[in-house]
């Protein structure tokens, strides 16, 4: 049976959660040139975390059609496995050339059927030590929002699959569509930084008079000053570097000069799509000296040179 590029199978499973089960009909179903085939693990009403009870309008077969199948969050691992019929079929549609994609917890699911052996993936970051346990042949990302692995693609929680579902869209039918169904979606094309942010505690309200705080409102103000660093910063609010460092990490959960390069960088990726500043004058706006000196930490974190990222979100 021929697959088709443009049919996207979404495999719902009993007691997956509610948002990611709608995330890629959603993502796909934007754009006029997809056919979404959504099928049910079992015929019959489908149960789901909102407590809302789902009926998939596509037989299992349907999904034989498709260059896309889509394993949205499934159940919580430990529940009931994950029938021999399902994993059949996910092997056979890679082997047949299709992309296969587990959004958050479906990445188990991909695991399960040996899909993710020897290649890299990741999962919600609630469940990654247990998916690392579980699945000792894949090599485990855990500062990602998605992981392509070609025709393999793994995203982390909930709004990842979002994330995941807009890369594919931009990787295999150009940007132009992917920011429409941004745009349509009222999200952004493609978010910075990964899911390490939300692993260790949330960032706590800003206190004014809190030194960390006050230190963080000074470098927003200031970001586009070269001569400004973490020495500088610690300074101002009168405490030592290595008292500094460690209050802003039990604060934030990272290193006062990794966020203050990850601030630098989205006051970049801002001007870039804003202005027409060539990249030079873009980094020293961003308190780089030139743009040599942006290019690896703007490339590092977000997965694209500044003059691709214009190319693909500038605003006409």
């Amino acid at each position: 049976m021929t697959r088709s590029a443009t049919t996207v199978g979404v495999l719902i499973g009993d007691g997956a959660p509610m948002l990611e089960v709608a995330v890629a009909p959603r993502v796909f179903g934007v754009a006029a040139v997809f056919d979404v085939r959504t099928a049910g693990e079992h015929p019959g009403p489908l149960s789901t975390t909102a407590g809302i009870a789902l009926t998939a309008p596509h037989p299992l077969d349907d999904l034989d059609t498709a260059g896309v199948v889509v394993v949205p969050g499934w159940r919580v691992p430990g529940g009931a496995p994950v029938a021999p019929g399902i994993l059949d079929r996910l092997r056979r549609a890679h082997d047949e050339g299709a992309t296969v994609v587990g959004l958050c917890l479906g990445a188990f699911v991909l695991a399960e059927a040996g899909l993710l052996d020897g290649r890299r993936a990741t999962t919600h970051w609630r469940h990654l030590p247990a998916f690392a346990a579980r699945f000792p042949a894949v090599d485990v990302v855990e500062d990602a929002l998605y992981v392509d692995e070609g025709t393999v693609v793994t995203s982390a929680g909930s709004a990842a699959g979002l994330d995941a579902c807009l890369h594919l869209l931009r990787r295999d039918h150009g940007p132009a569509l992917a920011n429409a169904a941004a745009r349509a979606l009222v999200v952004a094309p493609q978010r910075a930084g990964g899911q390490a942010q939300f692993i260790e505690r949330p960032v706590p309200r800003l206190r004014a008079g809190d030194a960390v705080s006050d230190a963080m409102r000074l470098a927003l103000e200031r970001l586009d000053d070269p001569a400004l660093d973490i020495d500088r910063l610690a300074a101002a609010v009168h405490l030592s570097r290595r008292t500094f460092d460690r209050r802003f990490r039990e604060t934030t959960g990272s290193s006062p000069l990794r966020w203050l390069l990850q601030q630098r960088v989205l006051r970049a990726q801002h001007v870039l799509t804003t202005t027409d500043l060539d990249i030079d004058a873009v980094a020293r706006a961003c308190g780089f000296t030139d743009g040599v000196a942006l290019r690896p930490h703007f490339r590092r974190q977000v997965g694209v040179p500044p003059h691709a990222y214009r190319a693909s979100f500038r605003t006409p």
